[in-house]
């Protein structure tokens, strides 16, 4: 019975994730990450961007469980090029629902993630809404691929889902900026 339950409540998780859809603003770029919590899969509180201060990040945020697909290739499309830059996997999933069960989402990632790379996992919940204010979510199948400076601030996205192309734009433009 309790797992029936929560399963029902995954799905509801699923259905109302990403109910309310907002288009990605403009021009993004150059402004500053908004400030949010999170948490990564080893349980330690992280406030991004800040965390990540000092580093050139690639943040690849996914808002439907389905984005997984399309952040590994971004994750093995990244690593193959050799592009020197911080990768880090922002879950971001908004509603109530979803922050009430948090710990069966975060402990299911966990299942299916080695432990080694729990720390780059960052999921945010609570501050979900800020994130999709910024950026949009007008294709939630797709990761949300956002290249950080070393101050937070946006220097490059992609919402148009994993490319060849787009890796080798990315690692030409990693490799214009300050290291």
């Amino acid at each position: 019975m309790k797992i029936r339950t929560l399963l029902i409540s995954a799905l509801c998780f699923t259905i109302t994730a990403c109910s309310s859809t907002v288009s990605t603003p403009a021009n993004i770029a150059h402004s500053k990450f908004p400030t949010v919590q999170g948490e990564n899969l080893n349980k330690e509180s992280i406030t991004l961007p800040d965390h990540y201060r000092g580093k050139n990040t690639l943040l690849l945020i996914g808002y439907l469980q389905k984005t997984q697909f399309d952040i590994d290739r971004w994750i093995l499309g990244v690593l193959q090029a050799d592009i020197k830059v911080e990768i880090v996997e922002v879950p971001t999933i908004a509603g109530m629902m979803p922050q009430m069960v948090q710990g069966f989402i975060n402990n299911g990632m966990r299942k299916g993630i080695p432990s080694s790379d729990w720390a780059s996992v960052v999921t945010v919940y609570e501050d979900a809404p800020k994130i999709i204010a910024a950026l949009g979510n007008e294709r939630p199948q797709s990761a949300y691929a956002v290249l950080l400076d070393k101050d937070g601030r946006i220097v490059w996205t992609s919402t148009l889902g994993y490319s060849a192309t787009q890796v080798l734009e990315l690692k030409k433009l990693v490799e214009s900026l300050p290291r």
